[in-house]
């Protein structure tokens, strides 16, 4: 047999194959028409192997409107409650990038200055730790490798920040500081615990009362343990079957009422004012946009 036919044969076995992974029911909702009503659509979000959703919409022009399908809790079956609480995962960074912007117009922070200039326990531990500035860090732009990403984390997701970052001490760089992009939570790890240090305690704390209570966020929580646990929505991980939403690592809870509210605030600049410290204004605009969901 020619090289020729080989190399043809192989293109349509690989074409046959990757037809398997294709996400047929995503595929079929896009070619469908799209229902008439934003209920409808929702309910149609579940026939595409979503357990339950919720949707807030705030067009600024009249009262919010809320839609929900499926289940707030798939195993005991219990409906999905649009008014419930769910862990916001990686938006919390919008919270913290925020708390950051506030610290670095209050002359707390710099983000010129690096990793080992706030946390000189960890030159040794982080590779290039002494070039590593916090701007770099908010724009994932650091080479931290993420905690996350190590082998089975989602198995059995670690409770403290020190367990977290202990899986990343002592490995090399993704890449060197500033020369490439790479999402890392361990980004947003150190940043939380810089600004523990800077302030001398928790920068949840500090986040409540400079941003959740001037805005009347009644409905968001920085843990697990400060909520009434059948409040929250059941949370799963592509491939793993166990609902993490007890899981106690860290993640700040809202109600989509409140996340609605603060993202607003953050578009609308009543919650801080970015021209009052024009010089960050590009850094922070870009984290906004690009690094704080996933």
């Amino acid at each position: 047999m020619s090289t020729k036919n080989i190399i043809r044969i192989l293109l349509v076995v690989g074409t046959i194959t990757s037809l398997y992974f294709v996400p047929w029911p995503i595929v079929k909702a896009w070619a469908k028409p799209l229902p008439d009503t934003v209920q409808e659509q929702v309910n149609e979000a579940i026939d595409m192997g979503f357990d339950g959703i919720i949707v807030y919409i705030d067009l600024g022009r009249k009262q919010p409107a809320y839609f929900a399908a499926g289940y707030k809790n798939r195993e005991n079956k219990i409906p999905a409650d649009p008014h419930a609480l769910f862990k916001i995962a990686s938006l919390g960074k919008l919270y913290n990038t925020l708390a950051i912007a506030k610290l670095v117009r209050n002359h707390k922070l710099s983000l010129d200055k690096t990793l080992a200039d706030y946390l000189p326990d960890l030159v040794d531990r982080i590779e290039c730790a002494d070039e590593i500035t916090l701007r770099m860090m908010v724009q994932h732009r650091s080479g931290i490798p993420n905690y996350t990403d190590t082998f089975n984390y989602w198995v059995a997701p670690k409770e403290t920040n020190d367990e977290k970052l202990t899986l990343v001490l002592d490995l090399s760089a993704s890449f060197k500081p500033d020369k490439d992009y790479e999402y890392s939570n361990t980004n947003y790890l150190l940043l939380s615990r810089i600004m523990d240090t800077v302030l001398g305690y928790n920068s949840f704390q500090y986040i409540m009362e400079d941003i959740l209570m001037p805005l009347n966020l009644a409905n968001t929580f920085g843990s697990i343990n400060d909520v009434n646990v059948d409040d929250v929505m059941s949370g799963f991980y592509v491939g793993y079957d166990s609902d993490l939403k007890t899981d106690n690592i860290g993640l700040i809870l809202a109600t989509a009422e409140d996340l609605g509210i603060f993202i607003r605030a953050l578009n609308d600049g009543s919650v801080l004012n970015l021209k009052d410290i024009e010089k960050e204004k590009t850094s922070f605009n870009c984290v906004l946009k690009h690094s704080s969901f996933k």
